[in-house]
């Protein structure tokens, strides 16, 4: 059995690792660059050989088809990552668009050994992967090592800290409706400076207006020891304002947390209500991230 308050201590205030399951795309050519700038949300010509950013791939009206990372390998190569099981879908989506390109997208068979925690980046070499409040490196590979003296976690305490974060994560809070300001990561993943990309038009525009979108993701501390449901609804007077996207209990709070897509006009903090069927909780919403 998991040790989880062991794990989430490790994560939280030293470094521990996970397995994460994350899908590994090449993409190779001399045309690779030039057709990435035109498609992802990213400045790509910018990055170094070595270097990595966080990207948005968009559908042309502007929502999302995934959030990425692209890491530059050598002057006409790159591996993009993705979570798991969202891979074929990046391949499909650039595949439409790739017309008398020369880049070629191939599947690895990559793994990622997701390190968290203070100390992340001095136990480990690879990939960064900070969070709002926490750092982070991703090992990658064909067979990444668990770095000496790093504890081994559970998936359930890496979630706990996902979600004190704020960071979103595909098939939960970004799904084809996703608006990219939605998602409260628009300033890791978007760049304003660079020519055209599939999708600038709407995300140009809301920015123009000062980021307002109908919803933001936001953080939900539990008011009591009853962890809910992802799916329960966010009630305020009575009235239906989000709804809850994942779900974990933190240490560091010491109260379940969630994350919750919640209508603009509800101001953090602000109490909420959280209802389902069979229960309900009150609840606050808060900006994120939950623990700094």
């Amino acid at each position: 059995m998991p040790d989880l308050t062991a794990d989430y201590w490790a994560l939280r205030n030293h470094a521990g690792a996970v397995w994460l399951s994350r899908d590994f795309i090449s993409v190779a050519g001399p045309d690779t660059i030039t057709f990435l700038q035109g498609q992802l949300s990213q400045d790509v010509e910018k990055l170094l050989v070595g270097e990595s950013a966080w990207s948005f791939l968009l559908q042309p009206q502007g929502k999302v088809d995934a959030l990425l990372r692209v890491h530059r390998t050598e002057d006409d190569g790159v591996v993009l990552d993705t979570d798991g099981g969202y891979g074929g879908r990046v391949i499909e989506r650039l595949n439409r668009f790739k017309l008398r390109i020369k880049a070629e997208l191939e599947p690895l068979d990559w793994r990622c050994l997701a390190v968290r925690g203070p100390e992340a980046h001095l136990v480990a070499k690879g990939w960064p992967a900070d969070w709002a409040g926490l750092s982070g490196v991703d090992v990658v590979g064909m067979g990444p090592e668990l770095p000496d003296g790093v504890r081994l976690c559970d998936l359930q305490a890496y979630e706990a800290v996902r979600v004190e974060a704020g960071w979103p994560v595909m098939g939960r809070e970004i799904d084809e409706k996703t608006i990219p300001a939605e998602t409260g990561v628009v300033d890791r993943a978007v760049s304003f400076t660079k020519g055209c990309f599939t999708g600038q038009e709407l995300v140009a525009r809301i920015d123009s207006r000062g980021g307002n979108v109908p919803r933001h993701l936001r953080g939900v501390v539990v008011g009591t020891n009853v962890v809910p449901p992802v799916g329960a609804t966010v009630e305020v007077d009575g009235k239906d304002v989000g709804v809850l996207t994942s779900v974990a209990e933190s240490l560091e709070r010491r109260a379940p947390v969630a994350l919750a897509y919640v209508r603009r006009a509800v101001e953090p903090p602000a109490d909420v209500v959280l209802t389902w069927d069979g229960g309900s909780a009150p609840a606050r919403v808060e900006t994120l991230p939950l623990v700094n």
